[in-house]
């Protein structure tokens, strides 16, 4: 189980399972997103035009923002969802256990995504165009993503891999309850292609607790803090001097990541890429990360 900060910050998505049989049904009209990163995809794939009611942590496209609320990302109502009408309601697996069986009972359509690496992003894509209608732009968005991502790669490639250490949530303030990215989780992959080695632990979820000492025996050469809460702080990075003598104090690299769509497995894993690349090789020229 997730700590419930880190469950409000990662929107992890992608879809390998439809609660309805999408080439018999018809294309929705009124759709409910209960996440975040399903938010932005129905955006990228052109019809967000279609959402009528989303979350609370939903903030991209900026639209979204004003959209009436079913609640948050962890506390949703059925009620709510239900007294919109639906014809789709698209929610992740982690939502499922508490979400589908009552959205089913209702004879409401659903689309359960589930997701933790890069490829389950292009699966979600795939599905919601399916789902929704909109597959040839989901192909093209899905084409794009996959262009940007391989051109970080190629271009980190030819680049030193310095450790990077990529925290996900703490106790605002000091370096207490430290949730590291681990393998099998999308942050690595997209650490992995922007030249960076991923330390964290031995956690193959995707996401695990790490203490002070694994930190110091880590030794991370870069230090990634995800930290898109707007209570942060000018400085929030300023914590880590509790541990002088790592690599990244030491060396001054570490970096407060601010931007927050970073935690969520969208089509803005591409934007994503570009920031940790930049970070992990600020010597390369910020042009030649992008796609030519």
């Amino acid at each position: 189980m997730l700590p419930r900060g880190l469950r409000r910050r990662i929107f992890i998505c992608g879809t390998v399972a439809l609660g309805f049989s999408a080439a018999a049904a018809p294309v929705p009209q009124r759709i409910v997103s209960v996440s975040p990163t399903i938010t932005e995809i129905l955006y990228g794939i052109g019809v967000f035009g279609r959402v009528i009611a989303d979350t609370e942590y939903c903030t991209y496209p900026p639209e979204a923002k004003s959209l009436p609320k079913v609640g948050g990302w962890a506390t949703p109502s059925v009620e709510r969802i239900a007294g919109f009408r639906p014809d789709l309601v698209a929610i992740s697996d982690a939502q499922s256990p508490f979400l589908k069986g009552p959205l089913e009972q209702l004879g409401i359509r659903i689309v359960v995504a589930r997701s933790r690496t890069i490829a389950d992003t292009f699966a979600a894509m795939e599905a919601l165009g399916r789902a929704t209608g909109n597959e040839r732009q989901a192909a093209d968005l899905a084409a794009r993503v996959r262009t940007s991502l391989e051109t970080v790669r190629r271009r980190a490639a030819r680049l030193p891999h310095p450790s990077v250490l990529c925290i996900v949530d703490r106790a605002p303030g000091t370096l207490r309850d430290l949730y590291a990215a681990t393998e099998g989780s999308f942050l690595g992959e997209l650490i992995s292609i922007a030249g960076g080695k991923l330390v964290g632990g031995a956690s193959r979820a995707g996401y695990g607790r790490i203490g002070k000492e694994t930190v110091l025996a880590e030794n991370p050469d870069i230090i990634l803090d995800l930290l898109p809460s707007p209570n942060a702080g000018p400085h929030p990075e300023e914590a880590w001097n509790e541990l002088p003598e790592l690599n990244a104090v030491r060396r001054g690299q570490v970096h407060a990541v601010r931007e927050d769509f970073v935690p969520r497995n969208s089509q803005r894993i591409a934007r994503t890429a570009l920031i940790f690349a930049r970070l992990i090789h600020p010597e390369v020229p910020e042009r030649e990360w992008e796609p030519r």
